[in-house]
């Protein structure tokens, strides 16, 4: 990784929730905590834990020098709201079958 740059991944027990327009989307108590320098924390959820037949996939895809290519899904009026790594950095190989969403609420 590049130096002054830092990506830590560790495993919650904390239950995080998502809910877009009333509807519980992902609720998971095994989320992922991604912390990377100049980012806000991020969660990353189980696949198994969300919601997968209220998104739909998304043609938008980026690239991150640090986790590697990134696919979105979008739900109901919210475009691009949860990505994953399908082929991840091995540096990161853990966040693999995992989603994140924009809005998370850890209750």
């Amino acid at each position: 990784m590049t130096t002054g740059h830092r990506i830590t991944i560790e495993q919650s027990t904390d239950l995080v929730r998502v809910v877009h327009d009333g509807h519980v989307i992902a609720e998971s108590r095994r989320p992922l905590v991604l912390r990377e320098t100049g980012c806000p924390v991020r969660y990353y959820l189980p696949t198994a834990d969300v919601r997968m037949d209220l998104l739909s996939p998304s043609e938008t895809h980026t690239y991150c020098p640090f986790k590697g290519t990134a696919s979105y899904w979008s739900l109901d009026g919210a475009k691009d709201a949860v990505w994953a790594y399908s082929d991840p950095k091995p540096e990161v190989a853990e966040i693999k079958d995992h989603l994140c969403f924009y809005e998370t609420q850890v209750v």
